[in-house]
């Protein structure tokens, strides 16, 4: 008799949810995401684990397009056909004001620049300044029309 192997899926169900909001719920074909050290890329399949986030962009793939999410500090559980995102704070790239994260960037910028300055929170700046980044990465990676579906279930967004 022969032993029959495991069948590994061809998809993820991936779940982004906030404190304030179910930002995402769908399949997708694989998906990349920031971990407190880096990107980790996540197909059907992987072995389960549980990172801490960092401050970047989530990419991930359905079967016709890419799609880009900001998260911003939490959780990811991963397991062989499920990723779920607890992030502090995620915005689909199609909801950043592109004007209002310019604006904390170069204030971020403006306050790192001041060297001598006593005053000066840098950590917090740092993080303002990775926030707006990620932001701005997302927001640039979305065409025209936008390439972010509507998702059921999202509300309004809520920055840090």
């Amino acid at each position: 008799m022969a032993e029959s192997k495991p069948v590994l899926p061809d998809t993820i169900e991936l779940e982004i949810v906030t404190p304030q909001r179910h930002v995402l719920a769908g399949t997708v074909t694989w998906v990349e995401i920031p971990g407190r050290d880096g990107y980790l890329g996540i197909l059907p399949g992987h072995a389960a684990l549980i990172t801490e986030l960092g401050i970047g962009v989530l990419v991930y793939r359905t079967e016709s397009e890419t799609n880009y999410v900001t998260v911003m500090s939490g959780f990811a559980e991963v397991l062989a056909g499920r990723v779920i995102v607890l992030a502090e704070v995620a915005e689909r790239a199609g909801e950043i004001e592109v004007a209002r994260a310019e604006s904390a960037r170069n204030r971020a910028q403006e306050r790192l620049g001041k060297s001598a300055a006593i005053d000066v929170d840098w950590n917090r700046a740092e993080q303002a300044l990775l926030r707006a980044t990620a932001r701005l990465d997302a927001s640039g990676k979305v065409g025209s029309a936008g390439n972010v579906p509507a998702v059921a279930g999202a509300g309004q967004h809520h920055a840090a």
